[in-house]
C-alpha cells in the first residue's frame, strides 16, 4: 500500500497521552491501584472523595493504552448470546447478566454527565447488520421483550429499511439498538484522570509493578521506583497485563484488534453513506465495527489481527472498507494503530478477589461500557458497599501450563474466519 499516515490513534490528534502529576510514588497508600485506565480511574475517583489515599499506577502514559485506542463505541456487549448464557446459567442468572449490560451502559452516561465530560457523547444508535435474512418474527418478539423489560425499542430492519441507515448493500438485514451511542474515547479518559487527581489521588506514570505481595493485613506492592506499602490493591490492567502479575495473566487471552480511519471526506459524503450517523456492527464472529468520527467528517473501521505484518493488516482492513462501501476506493488511510484487548476463557468480564487483591478485567473487548463499571464496583468493595454486579461470582479459570501467550489463538482465529465465511456464502 503506497500511502502514508499516522501510526498513532486519530483520537490522540485531539487528546494526546500524558504524564501523571505525581512523579514518584510514596512509600505507603490506603490504597494502590494498578492500571490508570477507564477501569483504574473509576474505581479512584469514589475512594479519592470518600477521603482514601489513592495512589494509581501505570507502566505507560495516561491515555496511552486501550482506553484510548478503541472505537468509542459504547456497545457494552456481552460476547455469549442469551440462549448460551441461560444454557450454562440458566434464566434467573441470564436475566441478570442481560439487566448488568443495561446498566453499565447507564452508569457510563450518568458519569459522563455527573462529572460534566466534554467527549463528544452522543446517542447515535448502533446498528449490527446481517450477511442473511434472519426469522424477522423471533427476533421482533426479543425486542418486544426487551422493550418491556427496559423500556428499550429495539429496531428489527429489513433490507429496505437498512438502506435508511446505510447505502451498502452488503447486509439482508439488521438490529437497532438506540440505546448504544458513541464518545471520544481520549477525550473520556484524559477527563476523567483529571477529576480524579482534582478528588486528591496521586497518578503516577511510567512505573512497572513488578511484584504484589501479601504481608498480613497488607499489601507489598514492588515497583522500578520502590516499594509501597498498601492496605488495598485493584489491579485493573486487562490487556496489558505483564509478567509482573502472574496470578492474572495466566487467566487472560490477550487479543490485538487494530484501526484505520480515513482521510477527511467531509460530512456530505459521510452522510451520503451514512445517513444518520449511526454505529455499525457485524453478525460475524469476526465481523468489523464502524463509524463515522465524532465530527462526521471520517469513517473509522476496526477488527481484530489477524495478521502481523502491519502493511498487510492496514490492507485487510481497507479492504474490509470497500467491501462495506465499494465508492471508497480513492480514499486515503490516515491512521492505522492496534491494541490488545483480554478475554477471560468463559468470555464474561471478571471481578475476582485473590489473596486478598481485587482484579477488574476481561472486558472482552468492550471496555468503554464494563470498565468504568467494574471499577465503580470494585470501589465500592473497598468502601464496605455491596458491589452490583454478578460478575463478582464468576470464577476466573485458566488452562493447565497456560503462562498467558495464546498459542492456540491463530487457529482458534482461522476457524472463526471459516465460520463467517460459510455465513458470508449462505446470503
Amino acid at each position: 500500500m503506497s500511502e502514508q499516515g499516522h501510526n498513532t490513534p486519530y483520537w490522540w490528534d485531539e487528546a494526546g497521552p500524558r504524564a501523571g502529576k505525581t512523579a514518584i510514588p510514596p512509600a505507603q497508600a490506603e490504597v494502590v491501584i494498578i492500571g490508570a485506565g477507564l477501569t483504574g480511574l473509576a474505581a479512584a475517583l469514589p475512594l479519592a472523595r470518600a477521603g482514601r489515599q489513592v495512589v494509581v499506577l501505570d507502566k505507560m502514559r495516561i491515555g496511552e493504552a486501550a482506553s484510548s485506542r478503541n472505537g468509542g463505541i459504547t456497545s457494552g456487549n456481552l460476547h455469549l448470546s442469551r440462549e448460551q448464557l441461560i444454557r450454562r446459567f440458566g434464566l434467573i442468572q441470564a436475566d441478570a447478566f442481560e439487566s448488568e449490560a443495561v446498566a453499565a451502559r447507564a452508569n457510563l452516561a450518568e458519569i459522563i454527565r455527573h462529572e460534566n465530560l466534554a467527549c463528544g457523547h452522543q446517542a447515535s444508535g448502533r446498528v449490527v447488520g446481517y450477511l442473511r435474512p434472519f426469522d424477522a418474527e423471533a427476533m421482533r418478539r426479543e425486542a418486544d421483550r426487551i422493550n418491556r423489560r427496559y423500556g428499550i425499542e429495539i429496531g428489527v430492519l429489513d433490507k429496505r429499511q437498512m438502506a435508511e441507515h446505510t447505502v451498502s448493500q452488503k447486509y439482508q438485514a439488521g438490529v437497532l439498538r438506540p440505546d448504544i451511542g458513541s464518545i471520544h474515547p481520549a477525550q473520556l479518559l484524559l477527563g476523567m484522570a483529571d477529576r480524579v487527581e482534582q478528588a486528591g489521588a496521586a497518578i503516577i506514570t511510567a512505573t512497572t509493578v513488578t511484584k504484589v505481595v501479601r504481608q498480613n493485613t497488607q499489601f507489598r506492592v514492588d515497583t522500578n521506583h520502590g516499594i509501597i506499602t498498601a492496605d488495598h490493591v485493584i489491579v485493573a490492567t486487562n490487556g496489558y497485563t505483564d509478567k509482573g502479575l502472574p496470578w492474572l495473566r495466566r487467566r487472560l487471552i490477550p487479543v490485538i484488534s487494530e484501526i484505520i480511519v480515513t482521510e477527511d471526506l467531509g460530512t456530505n459524503r459521510v452522510r451520503d453513506l451514512m445517513p444518520r450517523l449511526n454505529m455499525f456492527g457485524e453478525a460475524l464472529h469476526l465481523g468489523y465495527y464502524y463509524r463515522p468520527t465524532p465530527d462526521g467528517h471520517r469513517i473509522l473501521l476496526g477488527g481484530r489481527r489477524l495478521s502481523n505484518d502491519p502493511l498487510q493488516s492496514k490492507l485487510r482492513l481497507k479492504n474490509a472498507l470497500l467491501g462495506i462501501f465499494p465508492d471508497l476506493g480513492d480514499v486515503r488511510i490516515t491512521h492505522h494503530w492496534a491494541g490488545p484487548v483480554a478475554f477471560p476463557f468463559d468470555k464474561l468480564p471478571k471481578l475476582v478477589v485473590n489473596k486478598g487483591v481485587i482484579y477488574a478485567a476481561g472486558l472482552c473487548g468492550s471496555g468503554t461500557v464494563w470498565a468504568p463499571w467494574l471499577g465503580k464496583n470494585a470501589a465500592a468493595m473497598i468502601l464496605g458497599e455491596e458491589a452490583e454486579t454478578v460478575f463478582s461470582s464468576q470464577v476466573m479459570r485458566s488452562l493447565p501450563f497456560y503462562q498467558g501467550t495464546p498459542w492456540f489463538l491463530p487457529l482458534t482465529m482461522q476457524y472463526y474466519r471459516f465460520r463467517d465465511r460459510m455465513v458470508a456464502k449462505s446470503k
